[in-house]
């Protein structure tokens, strides 16, 4: 079997009702139900872990070119000639690092970037800044990329510590005919979501019990117009808090629309709501500093 798997859509590795897309290099937040499009009829299987007969061959490499530096070096076997300085350890080169495979547990889309200042959707196309005091999530909300504080306090509801301050983005597959729509269905999920119970049946905050909307308008995004939608939402534990769905086209090519999702606890030390704004101005197209333009990114077939 090749070394590598090409881009494709193949059973998500921890969810068998689902297929998720393999962009090449690693799984991302993209999925669809399982059977939804027929794959070609060269269905390459996404790769495996390496089996014992591959980490034995990779320890008999590994064996030969240690042996190989303890006879080269001084006093290790053959001595070095007359007037010629001693082979450099240089010189034997190390047996080729095997490329990494995918898990269920691989690390979320999100590259890190140089300066550490943002946080990257490749999938979509775009980065969203990192304010101060906020850090990447290692696991992330649906494998998508996300962004919470580094600040923690004891759940409404239950003994977990909860971040104050979560930011998500992801694909959104919606039919509604238009962004407002599209914010206005997806801000009810993201609320449920983010303040309802979680993928193992707890419920940290008590629930949503009722919302208040208090912005609801077009907004420029990466030099794209979309809409945001957001709620003050009364919960059943502690002071409740702010959802806000933000919608746009995304910069990668995608015909799929972004959704941002953002979730501010009403805390003392959480983040105040002109953050969202913030944010949402500082949204930018990968590659782009001053936003607009096109990003870059390998996107299913049918969606770029």
């Amino acid at each position: 079997m090749s070394m590598t798997t090409p881009p494709g859509w193949y059973p998500d590795p921890s969810l068998s009702a689902v297929e998720r897309w393999w962009d090449g290099t690693a799984w991302t937040a993209h999925t669809r139900p399982a059977g939804a499009v027929t794959q070609p009829a060269a269905v390459v299987v996404p790769p495996k872990r390496f089996g014992p007969a591959r980490i034995a061959v990779a320890a008999l490499v590994v064996a030969a070119v240690v042996a190989g530096a303890v006879l080269l070096r001084p006093g290790g076997g053959e001595a070095p000639e007359a007037g010629r300085p001693p082979a450099s350890a240089s010189a034997a080169a190390p047996a080729p690092a095997a490329p990494a495979t995918p898990s269920a547990a691989a690390e979320p889309s999100a590259a890190p970037s140089e300066d550490g200042g943002v946080l990257t959707d490749q999938l979509n196309g775009i980065t969203l800044p990192l304010p101060k005091g906020w850090e990447k999530d290692r696991i992330g909300v649906d494998q998508a990329p996300t962004m919470v504080t580094t600040d923690r306090y004891q759940c409404p509801a239950g003994t977990r510590q909860c971040p104050p301050g979560r930011v998500t983005s992801r694909s959104l597959a919606s039919a509604a005919p238009t962004f407002k729509a599209m914010a206005e269905a997806d801000v009810a999920e993201a609320a449920e979501r983010l303040y309802g119970a979680d993928t193992l049946g707890h419920s940290p905050y008590g629930g949503v019990v009722s919302h208040q909307v208090v912005a609801a308008r077009e907004t420029a995004v990466a030099g794209r117009t979309g809409y945001l939608v957001r709620w003050r939402v009364t919960t059943g534990k502690g002071p409740g808090g702010y959802v806000q769905s933000l919608v746009f086209p995304s910069p990668g090519g995608t015909e799929q629309p972004v959704a941002v999702r953002f979730a501010f606890d009403a805390v003392p030390q959480g983040p105040r709501p002109a953050l969202m704004d913030e944010i949402v101005r500082g949204i930018r197209p990968i590659g782009s500093s001053t936003g607009g333009g096109v990003g870059s990114s390998i996107a299913p077939p049918g969606h770029g």
